[in-house]
């Protein structure tokens, strides 16, 4: 297992409430206590194991960007480090980041400011964190009011590499 993140959001931090998000096409509810995470299939609850196995990473490209021109998720596709490392995937829904605590997906990145209460990812944030990811935003900072954007990794050395390459594509940049 590898160790936290600076900035990282311990998965035993007490979160409110529980959370839930549907894939309704294909028939799963994934759930978190805040405490522990689960999918439900077919009325069965399996706990969450997220895994960077698969190196797929989903990247949000839809607007806003506010930490334009510093950071941008075009420009990280196009990171030498960060295609060596990773099977990009674009994509924008709340999904990918159940995707990642179910270990279907390595990590997840959006440009944005707090989306820790927005209703678009404060249920994948928490399944997420209770799942045991690693949880940020683009700065490697905590996720909150002062946040910026998003990053969630399956692990730290995920989370390490996609960091790097998010500061690597900012010195490419003209």
């Amino acid at each position: 297992m590898s160790a936290p993140c600076p900035g990282a959001v311990p998965p035993t931090e007490p979160l409110t409430g529980r959370r839930s998000l549907a894939d309704l096409f294909g028939g799963e509810v994934f759930l978190t206590d805040g405490k522990s995470a689960q999918v439900r299939r077919d009325g069965v609850d399996t706990r969450l194991a997220p895994t960077a196995a698969t190196r797929l990473v989903d990247v949000n490209l839809d607007p806003p960007f506010p930490n334009a021109p510093g950071f941008r998720a075009v420009d990280l596709l196009a990171e030498p480090g960060f295609v060596e490392r990773f099977r990009p995937r674009v994509v924008s829904t709340t999904l990918a980041l159940a995707w990642v605590a179910a270990g279907k997906r390595a990590a997840y990145v959006t440009d944005g400011g707090d989306l820790s209460e927005s209703v678009h990812f404060a249920a994948g944030i928490a399944l997420c964190r209770a799942a045991g990811c690693v949880v940020t935003g683009i700065d490697g900072a905590p996720v909150g009011r002062a946040g910026r954007g998003l990053v969630v990794a399956a692990d730290g050395e995920t989370h390490r590499l996609l960091m790097s390459s998010i500061h690597d594509g900012g010195r490419h940049r003209a």
